[in-house]
């Protein structure tokens, strides 16, 4: 079944923001945010209220369900944006309406814990959905970053990707492939569930943050043991941050963890995506069909939907 791709926005789209997942930190300025995507030429409409965040959550549940499913029905909502990841999409998971959000054709964006929502719209559903900033931090910060900013609204606007940027080693690649993936934990945390997308050929790209470089590589082997990394391509790695290494390491750290794993799995490995939990952030669509070319180390990855 071929992949359902997002509506054609309009001029002005609208924006709603919804908090399906952790509640922002207190000392986050909603409200500058909310400005910085006026700002943009965004129409915004938004359903999180501080006060109403429960545990470490964003709401209650029902309340984070309710606000993802009256954001889908609102006639007038064109993108719906995650406020922020940690955790929570879990939760109600199996209770979101996934024909009717992939029906609607509204573009889902986000990335951190919001990619469980979007593996699962494209293992349930073959829907495509925008791996892409998310209200805290990439808009609620004072200095907007002009990379993140344009790689979204050139997703919006133009329906593209087009990266470049450099890798660890030489190589030369030059392949074609559907474009997946996102946080680490999430993609291991729906293994073997209804949730798990079954891409073969494709270019898996992952991320993660405070994961020690051992536990990157557990759930890569994870994902190797269980086949799905022998039916890629090329595996992308992104944003790998705020882990503290210990004494007792011994100088095992990523480059080590990452020499283990390209002696392990044959699939080729390309690290330096700015995707993930980093400031300069690449807006990817998953589920789109992408061509990753690599040049000694330069390394450009492109797709249009």
């Amino acid at each position: 079944m071929p992949i359902s791709f997002p509506k054609t926005l309009p001029e002005h789209p609208c924006i709603a923001i919804v908090a399906p997942s952790g509640a922002a930190l207190d000392d986050t300025n909603i409200d500058a945010g909310l400005d910085s995507l006026r700002n943009a030429g965004f129409n915004v409409i938004n359903y999180y209220q501080h006060a109403d965040r429960f545990e470490r959550f964003g709401a209650t549940d029902q309340m984070r369900l309710t606000q993802l499913h009256t954001a889908i029905d609102h006639p007038e909502v064109d993108i719906v944006m995650a406020l922020r990841g940690s955790y929570g999409v879990s939760r109600i998971l199996p209770d979101i309406d996934l024909q009717k959000t992939a029906s609607s054709g509204k573009w889902l964006v986000g990335y951190s814990d919001f990619n469980a929502l979007q593996l699962a719209m494209l293992a349930k559903t073959n829907t495509a959905s925008l791996c892409g900033p998310m209200l805290c931090n990439d808009f609620t910060r004072d200095e907007l970053r002009p990379f993140t900013q344009h790689q979204f609204l050139q997703a919006l606007r133009e329906r593209k990707t087009d990266l470049e940027f450099e890798t660890d080693q030489s190589a030369d690649l030059n392949l074609e492939g559907t474009l997946w993936g996102g946080n680490l934990a999430m993609i291991c945390h729906l293994l073997g569930t209804e949730y798990f997308p079954h891409v073969e050929g494709g270019i898996l790209f992952v991320e993660d943050i405070a994961e020690h470089p051992y536990r990157v590589e557990r759930m890569l082997l994870q994902l190797h043991m269980a086949g799905v990394l022998a039916k890629q391509k090329a595996i992308v790695l992104g944003n790998f941050s705020a882990y503290r290494l210990a004494p007792q390491d011994n100088g095992y750290d990523f480059a080590a963890m990452l020499k283990f794993l390209r002696s392990t799995i044959a699939t080729p490995i390309i690290t330096g995506l700015p995707f993930g939990h980093c400031d300069d952030k690449a807006s990817l669509m998953q589920g789109s069909t992408a061509r990753l070319m690599v040049t000694d180390a330069q390394v450009r990855l492109t797709a249009e939907y």
